[in-house]
């Protein structure tokens, strides 16, 4: 049995839904229990013939679509603070936007997920409450240097191990890769303190200048025992 008519619009046409006086395309045509009905920008629902009309033949009003332009402020990656956090550090891994529409009122809320750099402890937190440390491109190399802090003490302790030093005096390359060793803790300790002197300029958080103290005593540590001869 043949098909009573050819469908009024076809893949591509450019339409009015009437019922919502909004413009789309048609993406697919069925036929359904003796009608044509279609498919509208992909969308799951299918509409009638009678719903649809032209949009070069429409006469009612159009509802244009509202657009949105948002700046984020922070990207996935950035190392930030959090008010209320002291100078605990937070990576940012993901981020989303609050529309609110109401009848005398209008807003955005971007909101920041958020994990703890000490514990990967997770977090949501508004744009206002967050200072930025340091960006996604350079946040790798920040929380390494940080990390570095944590290996000092242990790195002390094995160039005064006395087993060691026995060993570094019977072989002058391993005297010679001690000292460069050092050299390199000591260009990496510089370069962490003065990111914390930075950060204690910007923010005069006494945590930045506490670390900065502990990381003077260390290179005046490794100064020292650079003029002892080893026992």
């Amino acid at each position: 049995m043949t098909k009573a008519k050819k469908p009024k619009y076809k893949i591509g046409d450019t339409v009015v839904i009437t019922i919502y006086g909004t413009v789309g395309k048609i993406t697919n045509v069925k036929w359904l229990e003796g009608h044509y009905v279609y498919e509208v920008n992909n969308s799951q629902g299918l509409f009638m013939e009678s719903a649809l009309e032209l949009l070069s033949e429409y006469e009612g009003v159009i509802l244009e679509k509202e657009q949105i332009d948002i700046e984020y402020k922070f990207i996935i990656g950035d190392l930030v603070q959090v008010s209320g956090y002291g100078a605990d550090l937070f990576k940012v891994v993901g981020f989303r936007t609050e529309i609110w529409r109401y009848k005398e009122d209008a807003w955005e809320d971007v909101i920041y997920e958020l994990s703890r750099i000490s514990d990967g402890e997770w977090l949501e937190a508004g744009e206002e409450e967050l200072t930025l440390v340091a960006d996604a491109d350079s946040a790798d190399t920040f929380i390494q240097k940080l990390g570095l802090l944590y290996l000092v003490n242990k790195q002390d302790k094995v160039i005064k191990d006395p087993h060691l030093q026995t060993k570094v005096r019977k072989a002058e390359l391993e005297e010679l890769a001690r000292k460069r060793e050092k050299k390199e803790l000591i260009d990496h300790l510089l370069d962490i303190f003065n990111d914390y002197r930075i950060l204690y300029e910007l923010f005069h958080d006494p945590e930045y200048h506490q670390v900065m103290r502990v990381i003077l005593r260390k290179l005046s540590n490794i100064v020292s025992n650079d003029g002892k001869s080893h026992v």
